[in-house]
Protein backbone atom coordinates (compact mmCIF):
# COMPACT_ATOMS: atom_id res chain seq x y z
CA UNK A 1 0.00 0.00 0.00
CA UNK A 2 1.50 3.33 -1.08
CA UNK A 3 1.46 6.23 1.37
CA UNK A 4 2.22 9.80 0.32
CA UNK A 5 4.52 11.87 2.54
CA UNK A 6 1.72 14.44 2.79
CA UNK A 7 -0.37 11.81 4.64
CA UNK A 8 2.22 11.12 7.37
CA UNK A 9 1.00 10.82 10.97
CA UNK A 10 2.96 10.36 14.19
CA UNK A 11 3.54 6.64 14.76
CA UNK A 12 3.17 5.68 11.08
CA UNK A 13 5.66 3.05 9.90
CA UNK A 14 6.98 3.19 6.33
CA UNK A 15 9.78 1.65 4.28
CA UNK A 16 12.57 4.14 3.48
CA UNK A 17 15.70 2.90 1.71
CA UNK A 18 14.68 -0.72 2.44
CA UNK A 19 14.39 -0.27 6.23
CA UNK A 20 11.31 0.23 8.41
CA UNK A 21 11.07 3.72 9.90
CA UNK A 22 8.54 5.19 12.32
CA UNK A 23 7.47 8.84 12.10
CA UNK A 24 8.20 10.54 15.43
CA UNK A 25 7.33 14.10 14.40
CA UNK A 26 6.50 15.94 11.20
CA UNK A 27 5.74 19.41 9.90
CA UNK A 28 4.30 20.57 6.57
CA UNK A 29 6.27 23.52 5.14
CA UNK A 30 5.04 25.55 2.17
CA UNK A 31 7.84 27.80 0.95
CA UNK A 32 7.01 30.91 -1.05
CA UNK A 33 8.10 29.21 -4.27
CA UNK A 34 7.97 25.57 -5.28
CA UNK A 35 6.22 22.52 -3.92
CA UNK A 36 5.37 21.87 -0.28
CA UNK A 37 7.86 19.80 1.67
CA UNK A 38 7.49 17.64 4.74
CA UNK A 39 10.09 17.96 7.49
CA UNK A 40 10.17 14.78 9.54
CA UNK A 41 11.91 13.27 12.51
CA UNK A 42 12.07 9.50 12.04
CA UNK A 43 13.48 6.50 13.87
CA UNK A 44 14.99 3.54 12.04
CA UNK A 45 13.41 0.51 13.69
CA UNK A 46 16.32 -1.78 12.74
CA UNK A 47 19.20 0.38 13.98
CA UNK A 48 17.42 2.62 16.50
CA UNK A 49 19.00 5.74 14.96
CA UNK A 50 16.94 8.91 14.69
CA UNK A 51 17.20 11.28 11.74
CA UNK A 52 15.59 14.45 10.51
CA UNK A 53 14.64 14.06 6.86
CA UNK A 54 12.84 16.22 4.32
CA UNK A 55 10.53 14.84 1.63
CA UNK A 56 8.48 16.27 -1.21
CA UNK A 57 4.83 16.06 -0.06
CA UNK A 58 3.96 13.88 -3.07
CA UNK A 59 6.73 11.29 -2.47
CA UNK A 60 5.25 7.80 -2.10
CA UNK A 61 6.33 5.14 0.40
CA UNK A 62 5.33 1.56 1.09
CA UNK A 63 3.75 0.86 4.46
CA UNK A 64 5.92 -1.20 6.81
CA UNK A 65 3.89 -4.08 8.22
CA UNK A 66 4.94 -4.36 11.84
CA UNK A 67 3.69 -7.40 13.73
CA UNK A 68 3.28 -7.28 17.50
CA UNK A 69 3.36 -10.17 19.93
CA UNK A 70 2.76 -10.10 23.69
CA UNK A 71 5.63 -11.63 25.65
CA UNK A 72 6.85 -11.68 29.23
CA UNK A 73 10.25 -10.41 30.36
CA UNK A 74 12.20 -13.35 31.81
CA UNK A 75 15.74 -12.32 32.71
CA UNK A 76 18.95 -10.53 31.70
CA UNK A 77 22.29 -12.17 31.05
CA UNK A 78 25.17 -9.79 30.37
CA UNK A 79 23.75 -7.16 28.05
CA UNK A 80 21.05 -9.44 26.57
CA UNK A 81 17.41 -9.28 27.68
CA UNK A 82 15.28 -12.43 27.27
CA UNK A 83 11.53 -12.45 26.65
CA UNK A 84 9.20 -15.47 26.44
CA UNK A 85 5.99 -16.01 24.48
CA UNK A 86 3.75 -17.51 27.18
CA UNK A 87 1.68 -19.47 24.61
CA UNK A 88 4.46 -21.16 22.64
CA UNK A 89 7.32 -20.79 25.20
CA UNK A 90 9.48 -19.42 22.40
CA UNK A 91 12.29 -17.16 23.66
CA UNK A 92 13.33 -13.86 22.06
CA UNK A 93 16.48 -11.85 22.71
CA UNK A 94 17.07 -8.11 22.57
CA UNK A 95 20.40 -6.45 23.27
CA UNK A 96 20.77 -3.57 25.70
CA UNK A 97 21.63 -1.36 22.70
CA UNK A 98 18.35 -2.31 20.98
CA UNK A 99 16.35 -1.51 24.10
CA UNK A 100 18.21 1.77 24.65
CA UNK A 101 16.22 3.98 27.09
CA UNK A 102 13.42 1.36 27.41
CA UNK A 103 15.69 -0.84 29.55
CA UNK A 104 14.92 1.42 32.53
CA UNK A 105 11.23 0.48 32.49
CA UNK A 106 11.38 -3.31 32.22
CA UNK A 107 10.95 -5.26 35.47
CA UNK A 108 10.77 -9.00 36.25
CA UNK A 109 7.63 -10.73 34.99
CA UNK A 110 6.41 -7.67 33.07
CA UNK A 111 4.25 -8.25 29.98
CA UNK A 112 5.33 -6.19 26.96
CA UNK A 113 4.76 -6.18 23.21
CA UNK A 114 7.64 -7.11 20.90
CA UNK A 115 7.61 -5.58 17.43
CA UNK A 116 8.64 -7.71 14.44
CA UNK A 117 9.44 -6.79 10.83
CA UNK A 118 9.82 -9.65 8.36
CA UNK A 119 10.34 -12.10 11.25
CA UNK A 120 13.11 -10.05 12.90
CA UNK A 121 12.65 -8.63 16.43
CA UNK A 122 12.98 -4.86 16.21
CA UNK A 123 11.98 -3.27 19.47
CA UNK A 124 9.82 -3.50 22.56
CA UNK A 125 6.61 -1.52 23.00
CA UNK A 126 5.94 -0.49 26.61
CA UNK A 127 2.86 0.84 28.39
CA UNK A 128 2.79 4.65 28.77
CA UNK A 129 3.45 4.41 32.53
CA UNK A 130 5.10 1.83 34.79
CA UNK A 131 5.39 1.31 38.54
CA UNK A 132 8.97 1.33 39.86
CA UNK A 133 10.47 1.20 43.35
CA UNK A 134 12.79 3.96 44.59
CA UNK A 135 15.99 2.29 45.88
CA UNK A 136 18.03 5.41 46.59
CA UNK A 137 17.16 8.99 47.41
CA UNK A 138 18.13 11.59 49.99
CA UNK A 139 15.78 12.31 52.91
CA UNK A 140 13.21 15.04 52.26
CA UNK A 141 13.95 18.53 53.58
CA UNK A 142 11.46 19.67 56.19
CA UNK A 143 9.61 22.81 55.23
CA UNK A 144 10.68 22.57 51.57
CA UNK A 145 8.22 23.91 48.99
CA UNK A 146 6.03 21.24 47.40
CA UNK A 147 7.45 22.12 43.98
CA UNK A 148 11.05 21.39 45.01
CA UNK A 149 12.46 18.09 43.74
CA UNK A 150 15.40 15.81 44.49
CA UNK A 151 17.27 13.00 42.70
CA UNK A 152 16.12 9.40 43.06
CA UNK A 153 17.27 6.09 41.57
CA UNK A 154 14.84 3.25 40.81
CA UNK A 155 15.30 -0.52 40.93
CA UNK A 156 16.09 -0.51 37.19
CA UNK A 157 18.85 2.11 37.48
CA UNK A 158 16.79 5.04 36.19
CA UNK A 159 17.75 8.36 37.81
CA UNK A 160 15.01 10.97 37.86
CA UNK A 161 13.72 13.97 39.82
CA UNK A 162 10.97 13.30 42.39
CA UNK A 163 9.12 15.49 44.92
CA UNK A 164 10.70 15.96 48.37
CA UNK A 165 8.09 13.72 50.08
CA UNK A 166 9.15 10.55 48.18
CA UNK A 167 11.19 8.21 50.40
CA UNK A 168 13.45 5.24 49.74
CA UNK A 169 11.42 2.02 49.20
CA UNK A 170 8.32 3.82 47.89
CA UNK A 171 6.66 2.80 44.64
CA UNK A 172 6.17 5.55 42.08
CA UNK A 173 4.55 5.82 38.65
CA UNK A 174 7.00 6.85 35.89
CA UNK A 175 6.25 7.87 32.29
CA UNK A 176 8.01 5.59 29.77
CA UNK A 177 7.85 8.35 27.17
CA UNK A 178 10.16 10.82 28.92
CA UNK A 179 11.27 9.01 32.09
CA UNK A 180 9.69 11.59 34.41
CA UNK A 181 7.93 11.12 37.74
CA UNK A 182 4.15 10.97 37.37
CA UNK A 183 2.74 10.13 40.82
CA UNK A 184 2.92 7.85 43.83
CA UNK A 185 1.76 4.30 43.20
Amino acid sequence: MAIEAGDFKTGLTVIVDGDPWVVIDFQHVKPGKGAAILKTKMKNLKTGSTQERNFNASTKFDAAVIEKKQVQYSYTSGDTYYFMDMDTYETYELSEAQLDFNKYFIIDGMNVMLMFFEGQVLDVSLPDKVELTVVETSPGMKGAPSTQTKDATTETGLTLRVPQFIEQGEKIIVSTIDGKYSSRA
